[in-house]
């Protein structure tokens, strides 16, 4: 697969907040998603990957070329979608329109027309009135409409009821059956990412903790149920995380081989959730 975007040595200080030598790779045909609780650091390092917040140090390619330079044309390949929208709150969702189109070469307005109509927009509504949902409807319908190659989401579904939620998310599938197409999307809602990633990337306090395929990690990992008396020092350092009761124990272990052989214990699947808590929860004991 080709790499269409590389991060390497990514560092942004705030002061009282760092990216700390971000690095990931994302590859042509998966979508990728950015995990982390809110402050994680996922906005951040979406703003500061397209320039919107300057870096201190690093390198970001786009499609083999660094953004630096050639922003004009790699930009015209991203479709974008930010929590916070950027837009014009005082303008209709027509006059809005006029502003961003002429931005892209590739723009095609029958495209945009038809996802204007798909999602039950009014053109001469105000920006202001839409709801969460229509908002983040209109932000696709603009990011899609000049045949982007990288999508790039930050908390897209973050406030919205769980049916435009899957609506959302049935159009990325949607947009990935093309070919040469990507996403990456941040979100601190996993359960979202069940049905569509391939890929996740885990960021807490301005570190990457892990980059892997997403059945792997799920496959590699384990929630563990079992009773007290299993453990001891030797079997308390197999998890990530790990609470006891009274009653037992429930932990998160990425050594499901040793803890089967160890352990007379209940090994199910875990969420997306719960590998991501164990990791940044600090609950090692």
């Amino acid at each position: 697969m080709n790499n269409v975007l590389e991060v390497t040595g990514l560092n942004k200080d705030f002061g009282g907040f760092k990216l700390k030598d971000i690095s990931f790779t994302l590859q042509e045909g998966c979508i990728t998603g950015f995990i982390g609780i809110n402050g994680a650091g996922k906005t951040t390092t979406i703003k500061t990957i397209l320039g919107l917040i300057l870096k201190n140090s690093g390198c970001v390619k786009l499609f083999g070329q660094e953004i630096t330079g050639n922003d004009e044309a790699l930009k015209n390949r991203i479709g974008v979608v930010l929590d916070d929208g950027y837009f014009y709150d005082e303008l209709t969702i027509e006059e809005m329109r006029r502003v961003i189109a002429p931005a892209f070469k590739n723009w095609d307005e029958a495209e945009y027309r038809r996802y204007i109509s798909r999602f039950g927009l009014n053109p001469r509504q105000k920006i202001a009135t839409l709801s969460k949902g229509m908002r983040m409807k209109y932000a696709i319908s603009l990011a899609l409409s000049h045949h982007a190659d990288l999508l790039i989401m930050d908390e897209p579904t973050s406030g919205l009821d769980p049916l435009i939620r899957n609506e959302l998310l049935d159009i990325l599938l949607e947009f990935m059956q093309q070919e040469g197409k990507t996403v990456f999307f941040s979100t601190h809602i996993t359960s979202d990412l069940d049905k569509i990633a391939d890929t996740l990337i885990l960021i807490d306090k301005g570190d990457i903790l892990f980059s892997k395929e997403k059945d792997a990690l799920l496959d590699t990992h384990g929630l563990v149920k079992g009773d007290k008396k299993d453990l001891n020092e030797g079997t308390r350092r197999l998890f990530l995380r790990l609470r006891e009761t009274e009653y037992g124990f429930e932990g998160i272990t990425n050594e499901k081989a040793a803890v089967k052989a160890q352990m007379k214990a209940l090994v199910e699947r875990p969420t997306i959730e719960e590998i991501m808590l164990a990791y940044i929860g600090g609950n090692r004991r």
